[in-house]
This record gives C-alpha cells, sequence and structure tokens, in this order.
C-alpha cells in the first residue's frame, strides 16, 4: 500500500462493529463488547494509536443503510482514516454485491487497508483470492436464517402467537410468555377515546382533548416508560392527530383478538413492510383480556364506514343523525342541513333528489331535526318499556328477529355466491371458445388479446369475492352484537330522558324516511327504525306501553304527524 502524505490518517483507523438478532445465535463472540475488545487490540499491535468506533447494534446485514455504516463511508471519503478493522466480511454486510464494491472497488480507491480478523484478511498483505467465496457464504446465511424464520413465524402464527409488537394499550407479559396483558394506564386513554367516539365526537376533536389535556401520544408514552418501539423519537409530545385517533379505533386487538399475518415483507433483502390482503390475515379471537367491548368496537366500524355529508352544525359540531338516516324509496342518505336565516331550524332530505341529469329520487324525503329527536326517543322508551314490563315477550321477539336479521344475511351471501359460481363457470367457457375462435381463425389475434385481459380481469374480481363470501359463510353465521347483548343496551336506558349520540349508535343501525304524505286529512310522516342486531321489530301495542303520538309544526305551517313503519 502506497505511502499517505497525511501523518495523523496513517495512524487513524475505523474500528466497524455490528451485531444483529441473527448473530445472537453465533454465541458471545459476536458481542458488541468482544468485538470492541478483539479490534482494539489487534489495531494498537498494528500500530494505530488513533481509533474511530462505529457501531450498528440491532441492524441486519442484509441492508446497507445503516447509521455507523455510512458515518463511517463519510469518513473514510473526507480522508480520515486510513483502515479499516471488522471481526469478519459478514460485519461488514450479507450482501454479496455492495460489500464486493465495497472491498474490491471502493476501499481500494481510497487507499484503505482492510482488516477482517477470523477470515485472516488484511489487504497490506495482499489480496485475498478467497475474500469474495465468504462474502457469497455470508449472503447464503442471511438467506437461509430468513427461510427459517419465515418458515418459524408461519407456525407460530398459525398457532395464534403474536407476531407483532402489543398495541398502544397493552404490553408484553412480564412473565415472559408471548402473550399479552393490559396496560392499564395506557388502556383508560383507549377505552376513553372509544367513549368519545360512541358520544359522537370526532378524531379531530378527540386529539385536540387529548392533547389540551397533555396526554402523551403513544410513542412518546412508550419513551417515557423505557420501551423501545420502532420510530420512536426522544421528543415527549402531546399533540395528538386524528390518524394516531382513526388507527386506534379500526384496531380489532383491542376485542381481546389476536391478528397475524397483516403485513409481509417481498424478500430477505428487502425489509420494507407491505400491508396484506385482509383474506390473508389469520384471525384468533379472544386470545387476550380485550379493552373495549366487542359490540362498542363493531358498532363504530359500522358508523365509520359510511358515506356522511361532511357539513355541519352552525357551532360546528356534526349532527348525531349524520349517517343514520337512509331514503325509503331510493336508498340514499340524507344530508343534514340547516337554515341560513335561522340556523335552529335544522333538517335532512335525500342527497339522491338534487342531482340534475343524475336526479335519482322523485322526492325531498324532508325531515326536521327537532321531529327526529322526539320521535326516535319515544320509540327507545317504548321499547325499554317493553324490555323492562314484559320481559319474555321482549325477549321473544329480540330472539325471533335476531334469528331472522342473521338467516336472511345468510341467504344473501348464499344467493350472490351462487350467481358468482355460475359467472365463473361461464368466463371459463367464454376463455374456451375465444381460444378455440382464435386457433380456428374466426377472431383475430388482436381481438382475442383484448378479449382475454377484459375476460381475466372480471375473472379476477370474481373469484376474489368468492373466496371473501365463502370465508363469511364458514366462519360467520350470525352478527357477533348477539341479541343478549342488545337486550342489555335497551336495558341501559331505561330512564332516558333526552337522546344522545351514544345511544343512537349503541341501539340503532339505521332509520328509513318515507316521504310525508296525506292520511285522512292529516299530513303524516313515516320512519322505519332498524336496531342493531336485530332489525326493524314492530313494538306490540301493549296496555303499559306509551303512545309515540309526535307532531311538529312547519315554517309552512303544516303540522306533521309521525308513524311507525314496519319493513
Amino acid at each position: 500500500m502506497r505511502q499517505s502524505k497525511n501523518k495523523k490518517r496513517e495512524v487513524t483507523a475505523a474500528l466497524y462493529v455490528r451485531l444483529s438478532r441473527d448473530d445472537n445465535l453465533e454465541g458471545d463472540s459476536y458481542s458488541i463488547g468482544n468485538q470492541k475488545k478483539l479490534l482494539t487490540k489487534i489495531a494498537k499491535e498494528k500500530g494505530y494509536t488513533n481509533l474511530l468506533i462505529f457501531c450498528d447494534d440491532g441492524i441486519s446485514g442484509v441492508t446497507m443503510d445503516r447509521p455507523d455504516y455510512i458515518r463511517m463511508i463519510e469518513a473514510i471519503e473526507d480522508n480520515k482514516v486510513s483502515a479499516v478493522f471488522v471481526k469478519d466480511l459478514s460485519r461488514l454486510g450479507r450482501n454479496y454485491i455492495e460489500v464486493g464494491k465495497l472491498t474490491e472497488e471502493f476501499l481500494p480507491e481510497h487507499d484503505i487497508r482492510l482488516v477482517a480478523v477470523s477470515d485472516n484478511i488484511d489487504t497490506a498483505e495482499g489480496e485475498n483470492e478467497l475474500a469474495p467465496i465468504k462474502n457469497l457464504f455470508n449472503e447464503w446465511y442471511a438467506r437461509d436464517i430468513s427461510k427459517k424464520r419465515r418458515i418459524s413465524n408461519k407456525i407460530k402464527g398459525n398457532a395464534g402467537e403474536p407476531m407483532g409488537l402489543p398495541p398502544y394499550g397493552y404490553m408484553k407479559n412480564p412473565g415472559g410468555s408471548k402473550s399479552w396483558v393490559v396496560d392499564e394506564e395506557a388502556a383508560a386513554v383507549v377505552r376513553r377515546i372509544f367513549s368519545m367516539t360512541m358520544d359522537g365526537i370526532g378524531p379531530h376533536q378527540i386529539a385536540d382533548i387529548l392533547a389540551s389535556e397533555n396526554i402523551l401520544i403513544p410513542t412518546s408514552y412508550w419513551q417515557s416508560k423505557g420501551i423501545g418501539r420502532p420510530g420512536a423519537k426522544n421528543t415527549l409530545s402531546c399533540q395528538w392527530k386524528s390518524s394516531t385517533i382513526v388507527s386506534i379505533l379500526t384496531k380489532q386487538e383491542y376485542c381481546g383478538d389476536v391478528l397475524n399475518f397483516k403485513t409481509y415483507s417481498k424478500s430477505y433483502k428487502n425489509k420494507k413492510r407491505i400491508v396484506n390482503d385482509r383474506e390473508n390475515w389469520v384471525v384468533f379471537k379472544d386470545v387476550h383480556e380485550p379493552i373495549v367491548d366487542r359490540s362498542v368496537w363493531e358498532t363504530i366500524q359500522e358508523r365509520r364506514s359510511r358515506k356522511t355529508r361532511k357539513k355541519q352544525k352552525s357551532d360546528g359540531e356534526k349532527n348525531m343523525f349524520a349517517g343514520l338516516l337512509v331514503c325509503a324509496d331510493c336508498g340514499s342518505n340524507l344530508w343534514y342541513h340547516f337554515n341560513q336565516a335561522n340556523p335552529e331550524i335544522e333538517y335532512f332530505n335525500c342527497s339522491g333528489y338534487n342531482k340534475g341529469k343524475r336526479k335519482i329520487c322523485n322526492s325531498t324525503h324532508y325531515i326536521r331535526v327537532d321531529f327526529l329527536e322526539k320521535v326516535v326517543l319515544g320509540e327507545i322508551r317504548r321499547l325499554t318499556k317493553l324490555a323492562t314490563q314484559y320481559e319474555s315477550e321482549f325477549a321473544k321477539i329480540v330472539m325471533g328477529h335476531s334469528i331472522k336479521a342473521a338467516e336472511q344475511e345468510r341467504q344473501l351471501k348464499q344467493k350472490e355466491l351462487n350467481i358468482l359460481n355460475a359467472r365463473n363457470d361461464e368466463l371459463d367457457n367464454l376463455f374456451e371458445h375465444i381460444y378455440e375462435d382464435n386457433v380456428s381463425g374466426k377472431i383475430s389475434d388482436d381481438r382475442f388479446a383484448k378479449l382475454s385481459v377484459k375476460y381475466e380481469s372480471e375473472q379476477k374480481e370474481v373469484t376474489a369475492r368468492i373466496k371473501e363470501l365463502e370465508t363469511e359463510l364458514n366462519t360467520e353465521k350470525s352478527k357477533s352484537v348477539t341479541a343478549d347483548m342488545f337486550t342489555a343496551s335497551v336495558r341501559k336506558y331505561t330512564r332516558a330522558r333526552k337522546l344522545t349520540p351514544r345511544m343512537l349508535n349503541e341501539l340503532i343501525e339505521k332509520i328509513e324516511v318515507h316521504q310525508s304524505e296525506k292520511i285522512d286529512g292529516k299530513t303524516v310522516q313515516q320512519l322505519t327504525i332498524h336496531y342493531n342486531c336485530i332489525g326493524n321489530i314492530e313494538i306490540p301495542d301493549l296496555e303499559k306501553l306509551p303512545e309515540n303520538n309526535v307532531s311538529v309544526h312547519t315554517r309552512q305551517g303544516v303540522d306533521v304527524h309521525f308513524a311507525a313503519c314496519a319493513s
């Protein structure tokens, strides 16, 4: 090696140490401390008095994107070191191509001496013909370890062992098992987020409330507890984001479930996690203690899946009926409005009525909010009276409708599945026919190619939906929200005097609004209320049940009266 003119550089060596999870399998000799001791001793023996230590702990050698490795390369480019010492070539990396470029091109170009102690490599003593082979073996080792880990993870994941880190609200079992236990401090925040959502408070508002109370965000909370998590920064923050709230609200793990294989990586060289199709997830229910009741979680998912209009009340809040009202004629959502001149007058009407050329409904289905509140509260009161005064009748009605609703849902899915299976068979036949027609010259190659693409695209969608329906029919015979859960929810509101968003979320799935009409000289508006789990029920006319005679006087001078409507 030629002499450098920079004397300081001549006596400066970079000691690079690295340890990954895989290296722990090789024993204590690979520990960071032992690597440092060994390299320091060898470097001093070879005459280097100024030592710079670069350390990447817990990072795989497959990737070259390592913080201290990059710092070492920058130091070499800045002419600050003249030699690099490593325990062996695998410390530099387990990527045959990248390590080869480093040892065969980069280091010689910068006149850098390389010493790999365990591999008996010292470029000051001449080239080592075995170095490329050792690099190749190092990559094969990484590939083999990755393959074994994938098999191991697949076995563990299919056995119900949690494959990921516990979400905010849970922590690893201190007893050493792979299970999760509730972290009560964080779980209290999670429960509150779900409770506020059930009360009709949106993610942005919840984030503002938590921030105003100086509650640490999840990553900062883990940091304050000394829990290492990927992506955690060394700053404590209370600035919650709505995206964090939404992420918490959508985690099924809070019901006590384990969801494995939600993400995957393409290869051992590419560590980026890719979201897996939901059909490839493996779900185990009721594995650990739930933080949130399953009925609450499912109700929130149902509400969040609906498309609602962004328009808000004059005070900035969202109306509690938004997303619950649908048109009885066209099935469109009803949109919320308030009178610009008099904001106290709030109402909904059919979104399909006024769409210009795309008008899909012939009536406005106009309904006042104050009328809605009185009607729905009155029906809930009648329902709670039925539950408390006529328990046996109520139980029969609820159970009967629950079974009926589940059976109707099953029949609809089975009907759709039969249609899709028939279409799938038909597409197979169409492929066969166009292939034969192409071979016989009846259709051109260009036409054959276009039809093939069309049919393949359709069949891909059909087979995906078939698999989804088959899974639902095999695993879900009925909704998870049982009749017993609904009964318990009803009894909670026996003494309700005011309608609240939580009451609506817990009890009601949707409300069908009919166009008002003249009946016996009176303007009457019918509503069909569909309750969670059981659908629409007709409350019997029993002696102790109050009547629900609601009417409202509109600004047009018309009295509108309520009439219950069974579906």
